[in-house]
């Protein structure tokens, strides 16, 4: 699930408050669809923040649940407990015109918390950056590409705010609730000090990561857009996809007066949300989210042309005649050739398979060792060849140990 509550959790206890997070109790959201499922849990309990969404659907993980059911049975349980204040994290554009299933659900869950009659505030953040969150780390990783296709240019307009901004007000709503406090309940919309478009906001991050020059911009026409965001789907985890398409489309705008009231200052902009400190971190970090794949495919490709010149688009008794001379026995060489072929082909297919063994980069490096040391000892000319048949090997166990170091590895908080 995505949430915010790594942020503003530790700054509630020096406002006065004690914080009780659901991370410290066994709570299954999705289970939770009865107001008498958080009873327990509201006992001496002031204010309620709920942070909990997703932006994509899985098997376990529903729209209608976890932003419809669970939060309105959570809400419900808040008017019995009289609990004083209730906080829902929504989004802007979860309005009357939503045209998706997470800003209707999101929609739903606010219209119902609105009408109890409760202490209430719906926040509305537009895109929200922060140094460690999924779509943050994507926009950044974006924003170091030397060219940018983006749908109908990236003209849509967004108007983004820092993470931390979204923290302090809920802090400040928490603590300065009540009748001196210069808002009521209803809605209010979290969004940066101005608008701007999707191409000037990675332009902006790109800037703010220290890149030299702008990005070239290439225009992506809508039908070719949509059907790249069928396979950006996969590939971001649902942050990009054709929803994320249609709400773009329909724009991410406020009025940030409501924020600034609630912060009594206005939101920083986007320049300032990278720290100097931070910069070259999140410039590296952003580099290798697109750098990794790439390296990864282009060994694939090479592996995989590799499999089929040696399959037969290179004459096979020549094929046949180097092994004899790397001490092949004619006896093996059938074996030894398609073998050798099948195992480059496997190799290949590995690469760019989303989950793949860990001792994939390790067997490589291995195999062209070998390779390197049978031609090094038997066909010691080849290191003198004009087109550098050994000496490429070089770089390509560079590449495979940087891939081993950097490879993500699962984890998992069960023994």
């Amino acid at each position: 699930m995505r949430h915010v509550p790594a942020h503003d959790a530790p700054e509630a206890p020096h406002g006065g408050h004690a914080c009780t997070a659901s991370e410290f109790r066994a709570v299954d959201f999705a289970r939770m669809t009865a107001a008498s499922d958080w009873a327990p849990l509201l006992a001496d309990v002031d204010a309620v923040v709920n942070l909990v969404g997703i932006f994509r659907e899985t098997a376990t993980q529903r729209f209608d649940v976890l932003h419809r059911a669970a939060p309105q049975a959570l809400f419900d349980a808040c008017l019995r407990q009289r609990v004083r204040l209730v906080v829902q994290m929504s989004a802007l554009g979860a309005d009357e015109h939503a045209l998706t299933d997470f800003h209707r659900s999101k929609r739903a869950a606010d219209q119902h918390l609105l009408g109890l009659g409760i202490d209430a505030v719906v926040l509305q953040p537009s895109l929200v950056f922060g140094a460690d969150g999924t779509s943050a780390q994507l926009f950044c990783a974006l924003a170091t590409l030397p060219c940018l296709a983006l749908p109908g240019g990236g003209r849509q307009p967004v108007q983004p705010v820092h993470v931390d901004e979204v923290a302090q007000a809920i802090v400040a709503l928490l603590t300065e609730w009540g009748a001196a406090a210069p808002w009521r309940s209803g809605r209010l919309a979290l969004v940066g000090p101005a608008p701007m478009p999707l191409a000037g906001y990675l332009q902006a991050l790109r800037h703010g990561l220290g890149l030299r020059g702008k990005a070239w911009v290439l225009p992506l026409p809508r039908a070719l857009a949509r059907a790249v965001m069928l396979l950006a789907e996969r590939a971001s985890g649902g942050v990009l996809g054709r929803d994320a398409l249609t709400m773009l489309d329909q724009g991410s705008m406020a009025d940030p007066s409501g924020l600034e009231r609630v912060l009594g200052r206005p939101p920083r902009a986007v320049a300032a949300f990278i720290p100097q400190g931070l910069r070259g971190a999140l410039r590296a970090q952003a580099l290798q989210r697109w750098i990794h794949p790439l390296l990864r495919w282009s060994l694939a490709f090479v592996w995989i042309v590799t499999a089929a010149v040696s399959l037969g688009l290179y004459p096979v008794a020549d094929s046949y005649a180097l092994l004899a001379r790397a001490g092949v026995p004619a006896a093996l060489q059938p074996l030894a050739l398609y073998g050798a072929a099948l195992l480059d082909l496997a190799f290949g297919v590995l690469c760019v398979l989303p989950r793949r063994p860990r001792w994939l980069w390790l067997a490589q490096i291995a195999l062209i060792l070998g390779y390197t040391v049978i031609i090094s000892v038997r066909l010691p000319e080849y290191w003198l060849h004009p087109y550098g048949p050994l000496s490429k090997n070089v770089p390509m166990l560079a590449v495979l140990w940087w891939l081993h170091l950097t490879e993500e590895r699962t984890w998992t908080t069960s023994r």
